[in-house]
């Protein structure tokens, strides 16, 4: 019984702050209803009706009291995203979120310091992140054989090689500078003296 009463008391207590957060989530939900596009409209369609809610936030902001300034950041998010938020309502097939990806990555990053033990990034992913990103990615999906590697062109195999051994050499040389800058330096010099003097 005295639970009941002391929640009746917060509610009445606290009963002028409800209106506000009724009106700013019931504006928030209902952009959210907009954008599940369950009535199947075209982005243009959708588009005039987010602008619209968006108006209403605007004119009507003040019915969220001290809500008006997280309204303001709604709308001001919301318009930042414009230019490609209704392009999935467009392309036929295009995810309407990038949460897939961001899983994708994740799950990799994930696995990878369960790995190496590492806290960050393991330095090797910038430099092989785009052969080692994508094999990750296909081979989560699809099963490949060795029949199925031998069909690859070794001309694009080759020129994959050389990308990343050239990266792989920017970040030798990275490391050798931070080493010894002063070394290093002079040993760049060096070297440009001797391209610079005739043979």
């Amino acid at each position: 019984m005295k639970l009941h009463r002391l929640v009746e008391r917060a509610l009445a207590d606290t009963a002028h702050l409800w209106p506000p957060i009724q009106q700013a989530y019931a504006w928030v939900h209902q952009a959210a209803r907009i954008l599940s596009n369950e009535a199947g409209l075209t982005g243009r369609a959708l588009q005039r009706r987010l602008s619209g809610l968006l108006g209403a936030m605007a004119r009507w902001g003040s019915r969220a009291a001290e809500l008006a300034p997280a309204l303001a950041h709604f709308r001001k998010v919301t318009r930042s995203y414009w230019p490609g938020l209704f392009q999935c309502y467009a392309v036929n097939g295009l995810p309407r979120t990038n949460n897939d990806l961001e899983h994708l990555f994740g799950s990799h990053r994930y696995h990878e310091r369960r790995a190496t033990g590492r806290k960050g990034a393991s330095p090797s992913l910038v430099v092989r992140g785009s052969a080692r990103l994508i094999a990750a990615a296909a081979t989560r999906t699809t099963r490949y054989t060795a029949a199925d590697l031998a069909t690859c062109c070794p001309r694009a195999w080759k020129a994959m090689r050389a990308t990343l051994a050239g990266r792989a050499q920017t970040r030798v040389h990275q490391r050798r500078f931070r080493q010894d800058p002063q070394a290093y330096l002079a040993d760049l010099e060096v070297r440009l003296l001797k391209l610079a003097l005739p043979a």
